[in-house]
């Protein structure tokens, strides 16, 4: 399909005035609803500074600190798997406004908890919010935006993940003057209302709309993203895609049953524990603590940890700009092998004697590794889970897959701490090499390729690749 904005632009400017009205519906779209990721990545990115001052404040051990860090994850995992079934039942929209209101609430209750048991529980009830947003806003976005701009519609979505990330770490370098742990976690309240006022304006999605039997609602948001004389087309590639899947349809757990959607499903877990196996939380969650086992004080490792956010931003930019040229899977494939290149070298940085350059050699290397990291495997993983599976168990199937992710991620935050006081940082770094290694062999055998397609073209050829396989 070709580019409305270019198809208006080149009629001259009897068709100038349109193009603008759907560049701005789609710009107040993306920043409205990718608020979702960046209060995703502010409430999973502060608690790397919060956490040195926790730990003294509440005289956490190890394993006090893996249950603090992991108990906004174990929510997150049951909040996705709830908001993959909520955005079926109630619209992409209304379930959202659901999790910006538990993101208000949450960051509050985290601010001003008094007790490690009252802290764990509040950040499990963020944690919901946290993974209801990160399976309905990559799902809203990739289904209200035209075919052309989708993947970096969506992508979008990791680069407001990566910039909460940064605005966290900025946050907690300022406030770590002060030790002002509790403030550090209450700003997020700010974001989240933002997010909840702003969700009043916004539409459903078309595909929602018409999987409800609403046509007349589909084609108006429809008219607002593509030309007119391609909203028909696209309704009817919808109800096609809808035909089909009423023939058979027995509900989304008995479609699950189906064998190549069956197929997808367990590729779409797979690309998700991928994911997770390979490490990034283990530095989003404990880069400060990383960093002080190489001789850095508590405050200057916070304020280095910013390099890693700036790096990610940036590097989530860049992939933006090459998701819909390269495609997906090269991009899988590449991150992966620079990821495992970076994870080998930062091993045996820790096996060097300390000091403060071993100290910025490790900063280096965990740069680089989440350089390829959010340039390649963050940004395709969640733009492929958004895509790749059919509408009737889009939701669900999207959900289950990002449950997996978040008990994978659960898992390794636990653990992390424990495993760096058991075999070194050097031992755990390899191990995550070889995750990588493992994984760049799955998403070449298994990744499917999304590029350029819309989704019910898509749907069409998964299909058929995965009745061939």
């Amino acid at each position: 399909m070709t580019a409305p904005t270019r198809q208006m632009v080149s009629d001259g400017p009897r068709r100038s005035a349109p193009a603008r009205r759907t560049q701005r519906f789609l710009v107040g779209i993306a920043a409205i609803a990718a608020l979702g990721g960046a209060l995703f990545g502010y409430d999973t990115g502060v608690v790397s500074g919060a956490l040195p001052f926790m730990e003294r404040h509440f005289g956490l051990g190890s394993l006090g600190e893996g249950v603090i860090t992991s108990a906004l994850l174990i929510g997150a995992a049951f909040g996705s798997l709830a908001g993959g079934r909520m955005s079926d039942a109630l619209g992409r929209r209304a379930s959202l406004l659901w999790a910006g209101a538990v993101f208000i609430g949450g960051a509050l209750a985290v601010a001003l908890a008094p007790t490690v048991p009252f802290m764990a529980v509040a950040r499990f009830v963020l944690g919901l919010a946290v993974g209801s947003a990160s399976v309905i806003t990559p799902l809203y976005l990739s289904e209200i935006a035209p075919p052309h701009i989708r993947g970096r519609l969506v992508s979008f979505n990791s680069l407001m993940i990566v910039s909460g990330q940064l605005l966290a770490y900025l946050i907690n370098a300022v406030l770590a003057h002060w030790a002002a742990w509790r403030w550090m976690l209450g700003l997020a309240a700010l974001p989240a209302v933002a997010l909840f006022t702003g969700l009043f304006f916004l539409p459903d999605t078309p595909r929602w709309y018409i999987s409800k039997g609403r046509r007349d609602e589909a084609g108006a948001v429809l008219a607002r993203t593509l030309p007119a004389e391609e909203v028909a087309g696209e309704l009817a590639r919808i109800d096609h895609a809808r035909s089909l899947e009423a023939t058979a349809r027995r509900g989304a757990w008995q479609e699950l049953r189906t064998p190549w959607i069956r197929r997808l499903l367990l590729v779409g877990v797979g690309l998700a524990i991928v994911q997770q196996i390979t490490g990034v939380n283990a530095v989003i969650y404990f880069a400060p603590k990383i960093l002080a086992a190489t001789g850095l004080g508590t405050n200057a490792a916070i304020t280095a940890t910013i390099a890693v956010g700036v790096i990610s931003v940036l590097a989530t930019a860049v992939g933006m700009s090459l998701i819909d040229r390269v495609g997906r899977r090269p991009m899988l494939i590449t991150g992966l092998a620079g990821m495992a290149f970076s994870l080998a070298l930062l091993g045996a940085a820790f096996r060097l004697p300390h000091s403060p350059a071993v100290s910025f050699l490790v900063l280096g290397l965990m740069v680089l590794y989440m350089a390829f990291m959010q340039a390649t495997l963050n940004t395709g993983v969640w733009l492929l889970l958004a895509e790749m599976f059919p509408l009737a168990v889009r939701g669900l199937a999207m959900g289950t897959a990002v449950f997996m992710m978040w008990l994978i991620n659960f898992t390794v935050a636990l653990t992390f701490p424990v495993l760096l006081d058991a075999v070194g940082a050097g031992t755990t770094f390899w191990l995550f090499g070889v995750a990588c290694v493992l994984s760049l062999l799955f998403c070449k055998r298994y990744a499917p390729e999304t590029k350029g397609l819309a989704l019910e073209d898509l749907e069409d050829e998964l299909r058929k690749e995965a009745t061939e396989a």
